[in-house]
């Protein structure tokens, strides 16, 4: 939104006393300030939006130094190499993430229409496919960072405490446009109707749904999950995108692997074709570590055996890997869980 209609709406949300409104329209602003490196902007606006009501109701939660201290234990910043161009995905997929770039790279034209960028999706499909590394893609394509939020430090055996992490996290999120990533989201975003599920996660879920809705849209909060059925259902209208990652067909994995034979300058030594079929169903991070195996494999050679000697070797100790156990009917009927 440019600067002009940021100021007319402070105006008239202030007039008509929407606090919400206002308290959002201050954030976009600061979000700008903070990204354009006028530090010192950012922070005195803070300061001025959190003594604008004795009764707190809208006050930041924190400086931002203080914000980052909080919330440092519960995220993992990645820099974000994956490019959409590198990744193989479904067309409608492809499409719907680019023009999510397009509203997010031009929130300003939207905005002047009173319009938001669409800002939430919702990754789903089995491990292995794409998940993680379309949100880091999504990420460097709008040139922001990317944030990965950490389980094993956000949750917590007391009462309230993940809910309270879970805030921390969010509002450290505002200060900045960024992509916010949960992967495997069942994890907190478990259905509140379970019988099996304590009173604590339904919280927690409760305070997530809240947590998104407050979002501004110069954050893009994207969630992956293995497991759609274990969501949620109010968990699912909270994306306005949700996007299926598939396993990948022969084809794709012939590609896959035959893209990152050219960007490493490792030759396959038989055709990618052949390395697919031999591989037989398998997800584009297992085509991948069987790519890395090779490639290792014709490094630490030396040049003194064929790509094409190795390429056989690896493919005869892939085919005799132990694969995962299949769960039979028996043992869910007899409440074996199966993923």
């Amino acid at each position: 939104m440019s600067r002009s209609d940021l100021l007319i709406n402070l105006v008239r949300f202030s007039v008509n006393g929407n606090k919400h409104a206002f308290r959002k329209t201050v954030e976009v602003i600061v979000a700008e300030e903070r990204a354009k490196q006028h530090h010192v902007v950012a922070a005195r606006l803070e300061q001025a939006l959190r003594s604008i009501n004795g009764n707190g109701e809208a006050q930041m939660t924190a400086p931002f130094s203080e914000m980052a201290i909080k919330a440092r234990d519960f995220i993992m910043e990645v820099t974000p190499r994956r490019r959409i161009e590198d990744l193989i995905l479904p067309e409608t997929t492809i499409l719907a993430v680019k023009q999510l770039v397009e509203e997010q790279q031009r929130a300003d034209i939207l905005r002047s229409h009173s319009l938001e960028p669409k800002h939430s999706v919702l990754l789903i499909g089995p491990p292995g496919n794409g998940k993680t590394s379309l949100a880091e893609a999504i990420a460097e394509s709008l040139a922001v960072p990317f944030f990965v939020v950490r389980y094993e430090a956000m949750i917590g055996s007391f009462l309230g405490e993940t809910a309270g992490r879970l805030k921390r996290v969010f509002d450290y999120a505002r200060t900045t446009p960024c992509v916010l990533f949960f992967d495997e989201f069942d994890t907190l975003g478990k259905e509140r109707g379970d019988v099996h599920e304590t009173g604590e996660i339904k919280r927690v879920v409760t305070s997530l749904l809240m947590q998104i809705d407050e979002l501004p849209s110069y954050v893009v909060v994207i969630a992956a999950t293995n497991h759609a059925e274990l969501l949620d259902r109010a968990v699912w209208r909270r994306f306005e995108l949700r996007l299926p990652l598939p396993a990948p067909t022969q084809k794709q994995i012939s590609l896959f692997v035959s893209e990152l034979s050219k960007r490493a300058g490792i030759q396959l030594g038989i055709s990618a074709q052949q390395v697919a079929k031999q591989l037989g169903p398998v997800s584009f991070g297992e085509a991948e570590q069987f790519f890395l195996d090779l490639a290792r494999r014709q490094v630490l050679a030396l040049g003194e055996r064929s790509a094409a000697e190795i390429a056989k070797e690896q493919l005869k100790i892939w085919a005799a890997r132990v694969s995962r156990p299949r769960v039979t009917t028996e043992q869910n009927d007899a409440g074996t869980p199966s993923s």
